[in-house]
């Protein structure tokens, strides 16, 4: 089990926090100028969802990041920060001596989010690091409000919808992160070495803080002190979630799953959730529809005890052998004929005792016309109205590989 470190506390430097938002504010201004014309007009759209991904070394962005992108339906490729530095772009400032700056950074990345592949959703990895950057994610989502509340009610009002920021951070602990940083660099040297020894494939880079266990822990240590402290003021503007990195591949995944099920008040509008909330979640049905399940059936042993159990003898003896029969399928329709289910509350008992033991069940009566006699007199047949008793049982049916 991992113990996620609680914030850092330190003494308010109040020059400190007011040079930081002045330097957000003028790298914000400078990178958002490059793009308004664009923005305001309609000609190019900001991403509804935008998943800022940070993480400390070795917690596995890279190998988790295809995972979230499917679980938010998003399929555009991630924008990776270190690669914008890499640009043709970003190395011309570089090689002209200059020095790549928030400004030069955040300019580029507000030109990629406006890519038409990222108007549904894109996740952002490795942004943002640094107070002026956190607080240039302020500074963003806030413009975008602005936007959407002064096209409210004109034809533009489609441009901007409600934003959907999510703030994610892999954690893994230190010791963790280290020995995965150590494997990294191992795999990446005796990749290379195939390379270099069979001429196929791509060097990768080797990079000096994956072969050292000082420089893998100082890496782990800046994170923490640094981009993770600065990472928490964001909790109290945007849905933040840190994800427990350190298992294995599935239990991450499961973890990713639980943080990032749908809350319709974070992603619809505020008026459309304030129209539907009132009607019930399914989630909440649900759970109230168990507890009531578990009363029933114990209810069922303690007060009509003979009836349930002629019912679960019928069970074991007609509806048993059909869900085997239909094991493949998952699909087992029965239809009955049997006395015992005039009686309502069999039918109910049944239903019950069926969907507890995990088989979707539903039952419908339907009435029949059955030749009892002939009326000597007229010659006509006479019938009698019976009833007949459907049930259909939706199950996991059996999963089967067919080579082709």
């Amino acid at each position: 089990m991992v113990t996620l470190p609680a914030p850092h506390s330190k003494p308010h430097d109040h020059h400190a926090v007011d040079s930081v938002h002045e330097q957000a504010a003028t790298v914000f201004r400078t990178a958002w100028s490059a793009v308004q014309a664009r923005v305001e007009s309609g000609e190019a759209r900001l991403p509804r969802e935008i998943i800022w991904l940070g993480g400390a070394p070795g917690a596995g962005k890279g190998t988790n990041t295809p995972f979230i992108l499917r679980e938010r339906g998003i399929t555009a490729p991630p924008i990776v920060t270190s690669d914008l530095l890499n640009t043709p772009e970003m190395r011309r400032i570089k090689d002209a001596g200059n020095l790549v700056g928030d400004a030069d950074v955040v300019r580029l990345l507000f030109e990629r989010l406006l890519e038409p592949a990222h108007a549904t959703g894109v996740l952002v990895d490795g942004f943002p690091r640094t107070r002026v950057q956190v607080e240039c994610v302020k500074l963003f989502y806030q413009r975008i409000l602005d936007l959407r509340s002064a096209a409210r009610g004109t034809p533009k009002a489609a441009f901007f919808a409600k934003p959907i920021f999510q703030i994610v951070v892999l954690y893994v602990e230190e010791k963790e992160s280290v020995e995965r940083q150590l494997k990294r660099g191992r795999a990446i040297i005796a990749a290379n070495q195939r390379v270099r020894e069979t001429g196929e494939g791509v060097l990768q880079e080797e990079r000096a803080t994956d072969m050292a266990e000082d420089a893998c822990r100082k890496r782990y240590r800046v994170f923490m002190e640094q981009t993770y402290h600065v990472l928490q003021s964001l909790k109290q503007h945007f849905h933040f979630h840190v994800i427990n990195a350190q298992g294995d591949l599935g239990s991450v995944e499961r973890a990713i799953i639980q943080e990032f099920q749908y809350q319709s008040s974070l992603e619809l509008d505020e008026e459309t959730f304030d129209a539907i909330h009132h009607i019930p979640l399914a989630s909440e049905i649900v759970q109230a529809a168990r507890q009531h399940l578990v009363e029933r059936l114990e209810g069922y042993q303690r007060d009509q005890a003979t009836l349930f159990r002629r019912v679960i003898e019928t069970i074991e003896r007609d509806f048993v052998p059909a869900i085997v029969l239909h094991a493949i399928t998952g699909l087992a329709k029965i239809t009955s004929d049997n006395e015992l289910f005039a009686d309502p509350q069999a039918i109910a008992m049944l239903v019950d005792v069926l969907n507890e033991r995990g088989y979707r069940t539903t039952a419908t009566v339907e009435t029949r016309e059955v030749p009892t006699r002939i009326d000597p007199a007229t010659h006509y047949v006479i019938c009698t109205r019976k009833p007949r008793y459907r049930f259909e049982l939706r199950f996991a049916g059996s999963q089967i590989r067919r080579g082709i």
